[in-house]
């Protein structure tokens, strides 16, 4: 069993633009994350333990690997799940193009309702934000975050900023992973 998250994941060196619009120089494969169900397993049901206090109603995660941890973690919280699309903006030129949104026959299970949103990893939080506008759009009311992995600070200040708890398995600072051979995940555009 692993007990390290990143020991499930392939990662990259380059230059990469992210979704949020951010470059950064490492990209991390996540499409490997879910290869070994059995050990993703052990992380959402650790990640399901602290959210059960928030007692929410509904988990929902972005497509696609944060969706998968979603399902796995309302499944040991016992309650519904949903997720959201992502849906590209080609003319959106600036920082968080991409929206998330929830499938319109999902949207009436969620307003008025207690939510969480999951995900695997956040960087810079894109798909956790796209989510968190769109449930909050529908009348959902977003309780807590969760994340397996949390990449800088970026998802804390947005916490923080929203008045909404959030919850991570690990946590790695841009010092953590410079020290390990790794460069920040998301930094400003380069000139």
């Amino acid at each position: 069993m692993a007990d390290h998250l990143l020991s499930l994941v392939r990662g990259r060196h380059g230059h990469f633009k992210l979704e949020s619009g951010h470059h950064g120089d490492l990209w991390f494969d996540l499409e490997t994350l879910c290869l070994n169900s059995r050990e993703i397993r052990t992380f959402a049901e650790r990640l399901a333990a602290q959210l059960k206090k928030y007692q929410v109603d509904v988990v929902c995660g972005p497509l696609v690997e944060g969706a998968f941890v979603a399902l796995l973690v309302s499944l040991e919280l016992g309650c519904q799940f949903t997720y959201a699309q992502r849906l590209d903006d080609t003319t959106r030129d600036e920082l968080f193009p991409v929206q998330y949104r929830l499938p319109k026959s999902l949207q009436p299970f969620v307003s008025g309702k207690r939510v969480a949103i999951v995900n695997d990893v956040i960087s810079a939080g894109s798909a956790v934000r796209g989510t968190f506008f769109d449930l909050s759009e529908i009348g959902a009311e977003v309780v807590v975050i969760g994340a397996l992995l949390a990449l800088g600070e970026s998802i804390t200040e947005f916490a923080t900023k929203h008045g909404v708890a959030l919850k991570l398995l690990e946590t790695h600072a841009a010092q953590f992973m410079a020290a390990r051979g790794m460069s920040a995940l998301c930094c400003r555009d380069r000139a």
